[in-house]
């Protein structure tokens, strides 16, 4: 079995994207289209890596990311922030609400791989 990926997406065409690229690459998907749907998913499934969007109806990133972080159970699996939010000091609020890792959307499917399989300790 592959390596488990929680994506927290609300845009389907998004998440159809990381779908595609992810399931080619071997990884076993989870989905959920909003920030407290993430929180559920992460606690009940304990995915390796969490791949959150910022901007999402109900609880936002930030507030998914913290309240995942925040579970002891849950704080060593590694958050990357997929977010169309690429302005000055949007990479520093995704880090300070505890995400490890950062990347602007429209993103290279490359770049993305690279972030997903570093932080899986998979070399590149």
């Amino acid at each position: 079995m592959g390596r488990r990926i929680l994506v927290v997406e609300d845009q389907e065409d998004n998440r159809a994207i990381l779908r595609d690229l992810l399931t080619a690459s071997g990884y076993e998907l989870i989905e959920a289209q909003n920030g407290e749907a993430g929180v559920e998913a992460a606690e009940r499934e304990r995915p390796d890596l969490i791949l959150m969007d910022i901007q999402l109806p109900v609880l936002d990133g930030y507030d998914a990311t913290s309240r995942i972080k925040s579970n002891p159970l849950l704080a060593s699996i590694p958050v990357i922030a997929v977010t169309s939010y690429a302005l000055s000091g949007d990479e520093a609020k995704a880090r300070a609400a505890g995400c490890d890792d950062y990347i602007a959307k429209p993103f290279s499917p490359r770049q993305l791989l690279a972030k997903v399989r570093a932080h899986l300790d998979e070399g590149s």
